[in-house]
């Protein structure tokens, strides 16, 4: 690579670390290097239509319509009833063991994690309302900022996941297969979190909480009934066939409004006019970002970055279980300093001449990617819900930092056997979409 591409690759990491905003730091990158700095000959004019129509093209994509309405339907979840209907369910199914209040704040993130598709609304959502619980409880408050900070990774591993949508949208994988990859990593997830919680309390002399009768057990479970048909007909609806992803989330987000409305009537519609307008500011964010990230992948693939890559990348590592090894390491270290949209957007194209080299699989490979990025969320120091998780227990970076740590080990534990065990990954989709491989 010339200087000209060193400079370019420089000053984006420049940008974003001096807090400019993301899209904004793709979008100039990306047109710098290729109006100003590209080796190629084409006129000025050429160059700026294929710009405008790369920045067009990448909002005017379907695939996007599922993404911004599930966007819609977590913050519909949030403002409303249906997560303390999740978090009473989960408590009564779980909550009667040693520890089991920390186990239902898992569970519970598994279920919104399962609606939402985002870690940063489930850390909001289920942090926001389990931590002081827990420390009110007798928990250890490390133990229930750790957990309750980490747990929501689970909203981009259990589908629907928005990183996986992105990925699947620049592959051409099949989304609902994608989504099929997410479902034994997240039970492995929630299983590991659950039997550490044991242990932890058990030493600890935890007291249990005595189990609901079974008079109470239907009470709470009729009375969360309409919270957990949500995940089930999204689920049902996507691998049954019955409707598109796109269908399922709008589908998610009706069911939502009217469930939060006129059943639960813990929304008027003044307020569901105010959850419309977040969504759609927020929804606004993710396509500018998208955008930009098109653009800036433009100059890339002009100057055949991602094929530089891979020749140099196959030239040093033959094997491709070291090629793994040395891709997690590497996600690992983006998810401490880039946000996971940015991050799909920009170097799933990079990487996907190399797994034909190497004969990786993209579906593992985009969920090995999506777990990595994910532990990247609460990876000192840019670990966005490092900070969202001291804002609500008001303790500063180091304390969380410390209280997180036994997590992000048994997390990274959890990734090494879904790198190395790729059949663990791909046993649903290769049943149920055969035709994907």
């Amino acid at each position: 690579m010339d200087n000209a591409i060193y400079f370019t690759l420089l000053l984006l990491m420049g940008m974003l670390a001096s807090t400019i905003p993301v899209f904004l730091s793709l979008f100039a990158t990306g047109v710098l290097g290729l109006v100003f700095l590209s080796g190629t000959a084409m006129p000025f004019n050429t160059q700026s239509m294929l710009l405008t129509q790369a920045f067009y093209k990448s909002m005017d994509n379907f695939a996007l319509v599922v993404v911004l309405f599930f966007i819609l339907c977590g913050n519909i979840m949030t403002s409303g009833s249906i997560v303390d209907k999740l978090i009473k369910v989960a408590k009564a199914v779980v909550g009667f063991f040693p520890g089991g209040l920390g186990m239902a704040g898992v569970v519970a993130c598994g279920l919104f994690g399962a609606i939402s598709g985002s870690t940063v609304a489930t850390v909001v959502a289920i942090g926001g309302f389990m931590i002081p619980a827990l420390i009110a409880e007798g928990y250890d408050e490390k133990y229930s900022v750790g957990v309750m900070t980490t747990a929501p990774i689970l909203g981009i591993i259990i589908p629907p996941s928005i990183s996986m949508i992105l990925y699947s949208m620049i592959t051409n994988d099949s989304l609902a297969a994608l989504f099929m990859t997410g479902f034994v990593p997240g039970f492995l997830v929630v299983l590991s979190f659950c039997v550490y919680t044991y242990v932890v309390c058990r030493r600890g002399g935890m007291r249990m909480q005595k189990p609901p009768s079974w008079a109470e057990f239907k009470a709470v479970m009729r009375e969360g009934i309409w919270a957990l048909l949500l995940p089930a007909i999204i689920f049902g609806g996507i691998f049954s066939g019955a409707f598109t992803a796109n269908e399922a989330a709008v589908v998610a987000c009706v069911y939502a409004f009217v469930v939060e409305i006129f059943i639960h009537k813990d929304m008027t519609f003044a307020q569901a006019k105010k959850v419309i307008i977040s969504s759609a500011i927020t929804s606004g964010t993710l396509l500018v970002i998208v955008a930009g990230a098109t653009v800036f992948g433009k100059y890339l693939t002009f100057e055949r970055i991602p094929q530089i890559i891979t020749e140099a990348v196959t030239a040093n590592i033959g094997n491709k279980y070291v090629f793994l090894a040395v891709m997690n390491v590497f996600l690992l270290l983006v998810g401490m300093f880039m946000d996971i949209i940015s991050a799909t957007m920009i170097l799933t194209p990079i990487f996907l001449p190399m797994l034909y080299q190497f004969d990786i699989s993209t579906l593992h490979f985009g969920l090995l990617m999506t777990v990595n990025l994910g532990i990247g969320y609460v990876t000192p120091p840019m670990g966005v819900s490092l900070y969202i998780t001291g804002a609500v227990a008001k303790r500063d970076l180091i304390y969380v930092t410390k209280a997180v740590m036994p997590f992000i080990l048994i997390q990274i534990a959890v990734l090494l056997i879904l790198t190395y065990w790729p059949e663990l990954v791909l046993v649903l989709p290769k049943f149920f979409y055969p035709g994907s491989f």
